[in-house]
């Protein structure tokens, strides 16, 4: 490579393959000669110019000659700067002109080096630089969030969003080549007027039937044999800041803008042009629902009288947010007070948490529950989601409560009851007329929660597809093709990532419903809701206090938070704040536990046994298949609130507690037959009572073990006789 560089720059200073009025014009700008030779220098130094070589091989060897020659060259702004300030700026600011520079450069390159027999004209060539990063500076930075919103400056931003919609991948034309009309014109042949695609342009930009002849002023006519067709996609995104807005509760009282905006993602031609293969590929590189950061240049968009501003994406990058490696104080002294327990740091959290909204010490069970979904969170297929159904009368503390636990996840939705839960497809707005995918509630709380509401509210069809998706953990998206402009029908899969989270008004079931006779010893009616739809849910919980009957403190935190909504009514709350729960939760979430095969047994062995005592005659077993899978999140959600990375026995407990209170009040009881508040029989006010805790659960343990042995056969559980 080093002869290729030293014959390039000999051709640089000689000047030889440029015309007398290109001659003129760069003697006049030494600056622009300059940059060439530093742009040469670039290329060799960072193998830039070893991929261009590589790339032109492909297209000499297809021996065909082509309208556009595309190239993508790979920029580091830093590495630019630091070679010559000029060119380092002038591709930061002035991109379009900057790949100019590269044009010409690549020219003289194949040119001298005989690297594309079929090129004609420098116009032949199309660059596309992709820079690697941009200066972490403000000015680079674009937010729609923030005013004013610079899209006329036609240079390189970064920007962040959460994609909310996507369309389907479309064509445009990439290049186009153009022939004078009048036959004798010199220009009517060749590769004088080769037009292609710049960042914004609209498709009549680069193809219409206005263009004339700049030498004789005839019309010119398209050669339709050199069109170039690319894929193109139009995508929605908004800012992350917006999902403060869509939590329905938010202590962040700041007032911003909010507004989607529109990317375009570009690709090259598919299949039969094989040599476009090694070209990068933007269209259909995002998913729905996740994070991006993005570079790309601002535009302008006109359809018909509407203005979009859009931008021209040319990097992306996924975002993952990664959670803090510390824990406040607090949260460290309180684990270390309960250190000679397993289950006394989650007793005490769950006892204290949402202080804010309820008081501490009610709600325990409900509470422990919210805590074990918060954790059991995450971004990965195939995850250990954990969904929770509230049977209540109290239906606003439930969901003061259940609000207030949203918050504290950077993806946790609020659905409205007007608009969808799951993606649908509506018609695109930028005239393409093809399908454009639109993101929901269920999508946008991909990593968190989806907070529901109460499901009575939703008709027989919302329920049958919300069963449907927390069984496959996917929904599907028709999309007619006759409708959208499309020769075949699709079917999109788009993959739902989240808990959900609901509640059932039992005032209004039993309003609606005449109750059934013949219930079982802790079963409750519910025949609001289908049986299979409650069964794929995780966990099923039932609050301890019917509003008939609120507790006293409860009642005074009501009326104190009434008449002073911003007061903080127990030291807790101003020893652990809501920041620092959010902390712990983001901390928790992304420990990585392991099941230990103590732990793994006790699972199995209540599970088997479970499913030999509840069964009849008729349906066969009344646990479903996905109860084990259930066992297995809740084990290690309670190893995760722990703060712990092995799954003991005695977080096997509290999952099959928790799960088998949740079948009592889908079947009745078991032969195992636990207490309706088993994880919390008694109120936590002092050691002393955190101690009769621990007995309690280490008698529940062995009465499970007990269990085991009578009604699972050929399990070997190791038991302590003590």
């Amino acid at each position: 490579m080093a002869f290729h560089i030293g014959h390039l720059k000999g051709h640089f200073a000689k000047d030889l393959l440029y015309p007398q009025f290109e001659k003129k014009s760069w003697k006049m700008h030494p600056e622009i000669q300059k940059m060439r030779e530093v742009a040469l220098v670039y290329l060799d130094r960072s193998g830039g110019l070893q991929k261009f070589v590589h790339d032109c091989k492909r297209y000499n060897d297809s021996k065909q000659s082509y309208a556009v020659y595309r190239f993508i060259i790979s920029i580091n702004p830093s590495d630019i700067a630091e070679l010559d300030a000029t060119l380092g700026n002038y591709i930061l600011h002035n991109p379009l002109q900057a790949a100019q520079i590269f044009q010409s450069v690549c020219f003289i390159a194949i040119k001298t080096l005989s690297l594309i027999e079929q090129l004609e004209t420098e116009a032949q060539i199309s660059i596309l630089l992709k820079p690697t990063h941009l200066p972490p500076l403000p000015s680079y930075v674009l937010s729609l969030s923030a005013y004013p919103f610079n899209y006329t400056s036609q240079r390189f931003y970064m920007s962040e969003g959460i994609v909310i919609a996507m369309g389907t991948v479309t064509k445009y034309t990439q290049g186009a080549r153009f022939l004078c009309a009048e036959e004798t014109c010199p220009f009517s042949e060749g590769f004088r007027y080769i037009r292609v695609h710049c960042p914004g342009a609209t498709e009549s930009a680069t193809v219409r039937t206005d263009f004339v002849c700049s030498l004789c002023s005839s019309p010119l006519q398209e050669d339709m044999k050199f069109r170039v067709l690319g894929d193109k996609q139009i995508v929605e995104m908004i800012d992350p800041k917006i999902l403060n807005a869509l939590k329905g509760y938010s202590n962040d009282e700041s007032h911003f803008r909010i507004q989607a905006f529109t990317v375009f993602l570009r690709g090259p031609p598919p299949p039969p042009f094989l040599f476009y293969l090694f070209l990068d590929e933007l269209a259909n590189k995002m998913t729905i629902g996740n994070h991006y950061r993005i570079i790309g240049i601002p535009a302008c968009v006109q359809n018909g009288s509407q203005a979009t501003a859009c931008i021209e994406v040319n990097g992306i990058q996924l975002c993952k947010p990664n959670g803090p490696s510390f824990l406040s104080d607090n949260f460290k002294y309180l684990l270390s007070l309960t250190s000679s327990s397993c289950w006394r740091f989650t007793a005490v959290l769950a006892n204290i948490f949402a202080s804010e909204v309820v008081p501490p010490g009610t709600y325990n069970t409900l509470k422990l529950a919210i805590l074990l979904s918060l954790v059991q969170t995450c971004e990965k297929e195939n995850a250990d989601y954990l969904d929770l159904l509230i049977v209540t009368s109290d239906t606003l503390v439930i969901d003061r409560l259940l609000n207030y636990s949203l918050c504290l996840l950077p993806r946790g939705i609020r659905h409205p009851p007007s608009t969808e839960i799951f993606p649908s497809v509506s018609k695109d707005k930028h005239g393409t007329g093809s399908a454009s995918i639109q993101a929901c509630s269920a999508v946008l709380a991909k990593g968190g929660v989806c907070y529901i509401g109460d499901l009575s509210s939703y008709k027989k069809d919302k329920l049958e597809l919300l069963q449907s998706v927390l069984e496959s953990r996917t929904t599907t998206v028709f999309i007619p093709g006759k409708k959208y402009g499309e020769e075949a029908d699709q079917q999109v899969t788009i993959s739902v990532q989240t808990n959900f989270w609901s509640f059932v008004d039992v005032d209004s079931s039993s309003k609606k419903h005449i109750q059934k006779e013949n219930f079982l010893i802790g079963q409750m009616d519910m025949s609001l809701i289908p049986a299979n739809l409650v069964d794929v849910f995780g966990l099923l919980i039932y609050n301890e206090f019917p509003s008939c009957r609120l507790s006293s403190p409860l009642v005074h935190h009501i009326l104190k938070k009434a008449i002073n909504p911003e007061a903080m009514l127990y030291k807790v709350s101003q020893q652990l704040r809501t920041q620092d729960y959010e902390e712990f939760i983001l901390f928790a979430k992304n420990l990585h536990v392991d099941l230990s095969s103590e732990a793994e047994n006790l699972i199995q062995g209540y599970y088997l046994a479970s499913r030999r005592v509840r069964r009849d005659s008729v349906h066969g077993s009344t646990l479903s298949a996905s109860a084990l899978k259930i066992l297995i999140s809740l084990s290690k959600a309670h190893t995760k609130l722990s703060l712990r990375h092995t799954v003991l026995e005695e977080d096997a407990l509290i999952a099959i507690l928790l799960l088998e209170s949740s079948l009592t009040l889908k079947h009745g009881t078991s032969a195992l037959c636990v207490a309706p508040n088993s994880v919390f029989p008694f109120d936590l006010t002092d050691e002393n009572s955190l101690q009769q805790r621990d007995i309690y659960l280490m008698q529940c343990h062995h009465e499970l073990l007990k269990f085991i042995a009578a009604y699972g056969p050929g399990i070997h559980i190791n038991t302590n006789e003590e």
